[in-house]
Formats: C-alpha cells, sequence, structure tokens
C-alpha cells in the first residue's frame, strides 16, 4: 500500500521540488490544503485536497481545514495497537506516515506598519500547530516536518534506510515540532500581553505573569566568554531584527565576546543620534567616546582619548562609514566596526584589513524591551534603561551656575557614564571622554582611576558620576584635579555634604534625579 503524506504549508520553498521526490522516488500519495494543494496541482503533481479526503468542505472562511477524526486519525494511531488499527480501518482512515507543517506567518504580520489587532488574529493559526503537536506526540509512527530546510534530511533518511525514516530521526523531529509551536505560542502570548496593569513605577508597565523567551539557533559560536565554555547565537523572532538581520561586510566570524561589546557599543551610540559621533569599546565599557562636526573627527577624537585602550577595541559609529573615517580605521587594529551603512569608496579601504568584522546595522537605536539575567532556579527581567535624558528638569544645586556650554558636556558626560560598569565616573571635556574609572568596588577608587587617566586635561573639565557621594571626599579629590562641574543623581542623606564642598571649592554641581546603575 502506497503512502501518506500531509503537505499544508505557508512557507512554501522547496515544496514542489520535495514533493515530486516523494512522489516519484518514495510512491506518496499526497493530501494537501488551500494554498498548498493549489501548488502542487499547478506544478502537475497528483494531490488529494484535504476536504475531499474527509468529505467535509473548508468552512469558516477557510478557519477550519484539517480539524477532522480522518486527519488526526491518520496522525495519531498506533500502528503497534490492535485496537487503534481495527478502529481506523472500519472508519477508513488511513495511516499518515509523513506530516509536512508549516504556520501561519504571525511574526512576520505583526512586523508591518500599523497592522491591526484583526489582521494579526487572523494570523493565528489553529489547525497547523494541532496537526504538529499530534504528529510529534505519535512520532514512533511518523515523521513531523516543519521547517524546508529539513526537507533534504528526510530524503537522505529515507535513501539511507531502505525508504524507512528511523526513529531516532523521527524523534529529533519531534522535538523540533514541539519548540516551533512553543516558539509561536510565545509570540502571539506576547502580542496579546496587557499593558494596561497598574505599574509600582510610572510609565513602566508591569512585567508579565509569565515570561517566555525562545529563539532559533543562527549560528553555534566557536566558545563562549573563555575556550571551556560552549555557546550559541539565536535569533528571537521568525523576523530578523538588530544583530540578527545585520549585515556582514567582511572579517572572521563573530565570537560570543564580539557581540556582547557590540551590543554595548549600539547602546552607547543610541544616545548620540543627531550629531557625528563615535564610540570605542574594551570588554563593553567604553574607552573613548566622542562627538564632532565630522564623522572622522568624531572617531579621531575618541581614538586619541586612549590610544592604548582602543587597540583590539570594538568601535560603533552612527553615521554610514564614509572613505576618511574608513582610513583612519585601518590605522590600528581593531576587532569589530558597526555603522548605519558604509559608503564604496570605505569598503575598498576596510577590505585592507580583511581580518577586522565589519557590520551595518541600519536601525542602531533599536534595541530590547527588557534585559534578562540567570540567577540560580530562575531568571530577572526588567525593562531596559532607555530614559530620554532632560536636562531641563536637572536640578542645579550650586551657587555657581552652568553655561549652555557646560550644561551640554554635562549632558555628554551623562549619557556616556550610564553605559560604564558601576561604580562608574567618567570625566570629559570638548565632548570626548578623558578618563573613565569603571567597576571599582568604591567610587573614590573610580574616581582615582578616571582622573589618572585624564591627567593635565583634566583642568577645566567635567565629571559624571553613576551614583550620589555618601562622602565629600570624591568631590574635593576631582577639585584638586582641575574638574569644574560634576553631574549626579543625588539622593543620598549626605547630600549636603557634597554640595557644600561644591560650593566652598566654585564647582558647579547638578542632580538627575536618575540613577544609571549598570551590574
Amino acid at each position: 500500500m502506497r503512502r501518506l503524506a500531509l503537505l499544508s504549508v505557508s512557507d512554501k520553498t522547496g515544496l514542489i521540488d520535495f514533493a515530486r521526490q516523494l512522489v516519484e522516488e518514495f510512491e506518496f500519495d499526497l493530501i494537501s490544503s488551500g494554498g498548498t494543494a493549489k501548488a502542487l496541482q499547478e506544478a502537475g503533481l497528483p494531490v488529494t485536497k484535504v476536504s475531499d479526503y474527509t468529505g467535509f468542505p473548508e468552512i469558516l472562511g477557510g478557519r477550519v481545514k484539517t480539524l477532522h477524526p480522518r486527519i488526526h486519525g491518520g496522525i495519531l494511531g498506533r500502528r503497534d495497537l490492535p485496537q487503534d488499527r481495527a478502529e481506523m480501518e472500519t472508519h477508513q482512515i488511513r495511516p499518515i506516515d509523513l506530516v509536512v507543517v508549516n504556520l501561519y506567518p504571525f511574526e512576520q504580520t505583526i512586523a508591518r506598519p500599523n497592522v491591526s489587532e484583526s489582521e494579526a488574529i487572523e494570523q493565528i493559526d489553529i489547525g497547523g500547530p494541532a496537526m504538529l503537536r499530534a504528529s510529534a506526540k505519535n512520532f514512533a509512527n511518523l515523521t513531523v516536518l516543519c521547517n524546508p530546510g529539513n526537507y533534504n534530511d528526510y530524503l537522505r533518511e529515507l535513501r539511507q534506510n531502505g525508504g524507512e525514516a528511523p526513529l531516532n530521526f523521527r524523534r529529533v523531529c519531534s522535538q523540533r515540532a514541539f519548540w516551533h509551536t512553543a516558539a509561536y505560542d510565545r509570540a502571539i502570548a506576547t502580542y496579546l500581553s496587557d499593558d494596561s496593569l497598574e505599574a509600582t513605577i510610572p510609565g513602566q508597565p508591569l512585567p508579565p505573569p509569565q515570561f517566555l523567551l525562545s529563539g532559533q539557533q543562527l549560528q553555534p559560536l566557536r566558545y563562549g566568554e573563555n575556550p571551556h565554555q560552549s555557546a550559541a547565537w539565536y535569533q528571537v523572532g521568525a523576523v530578523p531584527t538588530g544583530f540578527s538581520g545585520a549585515s556582514i561586510l567582511q572579517g572572521k566570524e563573530l565570537s560570543y565576546n564580539n557581540l556582547v561589546d557590540l551590543e554595548a557599543a549600539r547602546r552607547i551610540i543610541a544616545e548620540f543620534p543627531d550629531t557625528p559621533a563615535a564610540a570605542i569599546l574594551k570588554h563593553t565599557n567604553p574607552c573613548g567616546v566622542a562627538v564632532g562636526s565630522t564623522l572622522v573627527e568624531a572617531y579621531q577624537k575618541a581614538f586619541q582619548a586612549d590610544s592604548t585602550s582602543a587597540f583590539g577595541g570594538i568601535v560603533a559609529l552612527n553615521q554610514p562609514i564614509d572613505a576618511p573615517t574608513a582610513t583612519e580605521l585601518t590605522k590600528t587594529f581593531l576587532e569589530c566596526v558597526v555603522a548605519p551603512a558604509c559608503e564604496e569608496e570605505a569598503q575598498e579601504i576596510l577590505a585592507a584589513k580583511a581580518k577586522v568584522r565589519v557590520l551595518i546595522l541600519p536601525d542602531l537605536n533599536r534595541g530590547p524591551q527588557q534585559t534578562v539575567k540567570v540567577v540560580a532556579g530562575g531568571f530577572l527581567v526588567q525593562a531596559s534603561d532607555d530614559v530620554v535624558e532632560t536636562p531641563e528638569s536637572w536640578q542645579v544645586v550650586t551657587e555657581r551656575q552652568p553655561t549652555p556650554d557646560q550644561l551640554a558636556e554635562l549632558l555628554f558626560a551623562w549619557k556616556v557614564c550610564k553605559h560604564v560598569k558601576s561604580n562608574a565616573i567618567v570625566v570629559t571635556r570638548d565632548r570626548t571622554t578623558l578618563g573613565v574609572g569603571a567597576g571599582q568596588m568604591n567610587r573614590v577608587g573610580s574616581v582615582k582611576i578616571a582622573l589618572e587617566q585624564a591627567g593635565e586635561k583634566a583642568q577645566g573639565a567635567t565629571l559624571a558620576s553613576d551614583g550620589f557621594f555618601p562622602f565629600d571626599d570624591s568631590v574635593r579629590t576631582a577639585a584638586a584635579a582641575g574638574i569644574v562641574a560634576v553631574v549626579q543623581p543625588g539622593g543620598s542623606l549626605r547630600d549636603k555634604d557634597s554640595i557644600q564642598a561644591a560650593n566652598a571649592l566654585g564647582l558647579v554641581m547638578v542632580l538627575t534625579g536618575v540613577r544609571h546603575f549598570l551590574h
């Protein structure tokens, strides 16, 4: 008796060639529904419509097609149980040996601009997930395929095993199907999440009672942070976004650490959407950030801020790479460069450094809405720290008032400080970092590191701190080095001590009212 395959796919990539080999090489009969049946018929392949096979028409505008006992009985029937075989024979149910299903493009639909809720709802597949789950459950008796990329794997297994797919292959296919439906349900549940719940923080919706995270592996990575740690890169959702959708112009394969650093670089450069800006990072901390009248000027300033640390760094640029900037980029060893675009002449220049990874990410400003960190027995979810800085809401707490230029400099320093590991101190002048104190166990230590790095350039510079000053010692140290203006969140019970010291030393001090710890 000829075997039976059920084909019902939204993504028709490779469908016709696959179906033809099923029919001609392995003598399958085909049943199918809707657009899949039409495509097979137009290709000249013999196919029976599901409605003809079940004797029941498609109804409700296509919402009900495959939900029928002849379909699900053929999928779920256990060939080794006499009772199942007898019932299938009584009801004229043929066993189905292969189910090929992929689902309505829900995520692709909701990714389109201005999609209505009713349009999204109609792209929630019902029959497809039911068939996938039923087939995956009964992998002992049949094979389920949910990805066109697995068609050739299935054909190879048939050829190598006398026309039968072995049990271990069917089990792997079952696992893939359950992952597929789980990711599909996650996307729908996330879309329908209720943001109207009362939040504990104004303007921030509460995290949902259930938080589901799923991803499709883009590629395995050579290793993780260290060579003894395995790692892989996953894409969240069916539509590539962020670095999953970036173009890689050249360079070696991306590593785990490259990707972590690139995301940190993207977050910094997203703070500067309007003026040419460059950021150079090492180990997720900025070693040089600057803005300029041109992109090449911004990069040169960022590089000169700490040329030693820039060696082997990650560079983020907020404007298309032009020829002058490309020329500067080739003057030192860099791991990665990311920008929204790259001019053709610049590509030719960068090609001289073939090992440098050059990525094009058109939307550098679009990042995740939440951050997730794993802890023993669970994980933590928080809203991303993407608050828009508004100096108009800041409080000048010293007798000395900032000039417009000083206020702009304080804003620049504050934006950079937000992306430095806490305890964080950043010293800047002329919209360029001069010194960065990152990740120290006490704030005084970070101040000393940043000021030592800035050296004589600290004269007339500004200083930003991601947390308040519980004592006035850091303020006095900064003033002694030549700092003239300080920005910090405030909130200490001893704020007055730091303010009094700033007044006594003739500094400007501004409190933002917002803290930016980065752990």
